[in-house]
């Protein structure tokens, strides 16, 4: 996997073909969706066919979103799932507390210790209340993010603004724990690009980093979205390249305050920047 993952693309369980071209599609990482994305009569079928393509590893890392962890389905998902050679990650639909995670990972331990890497999805008021608390809630939980749809329909939230309070908390828990920053939710309406752009930069200026995508034809677009431009990276060099040089706090001919904070915030863009092309 790429040191900083920009793109996650979701692809149904119970469609091993699209979950095939998914794997082509050049994401950073594929999550195979026993959850949403599954009708019911289909559980079964998806957790199978999931199983048996991860029993190998894949060029690509796969996570594998389970259903959700207060209904019936989740263990058997768990067991079938959490230790196959081919797993990279697990993500946790509809957290509410610690103690989700917690279980999780103690179930999906496996016998010689360790478990796989954990992501929770925050998608209820009570989740978001305990952000903090479930971003710390055990080592095997690596990231924390957000599940839009479902958030917004539980805080009756009507237009984007009413979701930025929630992003920006979900953003602070996982920076106050030491987690990398949240990606963002997916974007439902495939065909909308520049909406989907806009969309990106506003989740960048709220401190979230990537998006989980749909389609393969909002990869270009997040990816493009992320990656800093040119003058950030040129911005970014000045301020490492003082640091070098100078101790301390200082100030740059364009009047630019820099302290360490600064200069990491620089590095931070400067290892985004490899990955342009």
């Amino acid at each position: 996997m790429k040191d900083t993952p920009l793109t996650w693309l979701y692809a149904p369980g119970d469609r091993p073909s699209v979950v095939a071209k998914a794997l082509l599609a050049g994401a950073d990482v594929v999550i195979v969706d026993l959850e949403d994305a599954v009708g019911p009569d289909r559980k079964e079928y998806a957790r199978a066919a999931t199983a048996e393509l991860l029993a190998d590893t894949h060029a690509v890392p796969v996570h594998v979103r389970v259903n959700a962890l207060d209904g019936p389905l989740a263990d058997a998902d768990l067991r079938a799932i959490a230790h196959l050679p081919g797993v990279s990650g697990l993500r946790l639909p509809k957290v509410t507390c610690p103690a989700d995670v917690v279980r999780v990972a103690e179930r999906s331990a496996p016998a010689d210790g360790g478990a796989p890497a954990l992501h929770a999805l925050i998608e209820s008021a009570v989740g978001l209340e305990h952000a903090f608390a479930i971003a710390t809630a055990h080592p095997a939980l690596h990231g924390l993010s957000i599940g839009e749809a479902d958030l917004r329909s539980d805080l009756g939230v009507r237009d984007e603004a009413g979701l930025d309070w929630p992003r920006a908390r979900v953003v602070v828990a996982a920076r106050a724990a030491g987690l990398a920053p949240p990606a963002q939710s997916v974007y439902a309406d495939i065909r909308d690009i520049a909406g989907l752009t806009a969309s990106c930069a506003h989740g960048r200026s709220l401190g979230f980093l990537g998006r989980a995508a749909i389609h393969p034809r909002q990869l270009p677009a997040i990816e493009r979205a992320y990656l800093p431009t040119m003058e950030e990276i040129d911005h970014a060099e000045r301020i490492v390249k003082a640091s070098t040089t100078e101790s301390g706090a200082l100030a740059l001919p364009d009047g630019t305050f820099v302290d360490k904070a600064v200069v990491e915030g620089a590095q931070r863009v400067l290892e985004l920047a490899r990955r342009r092309p």
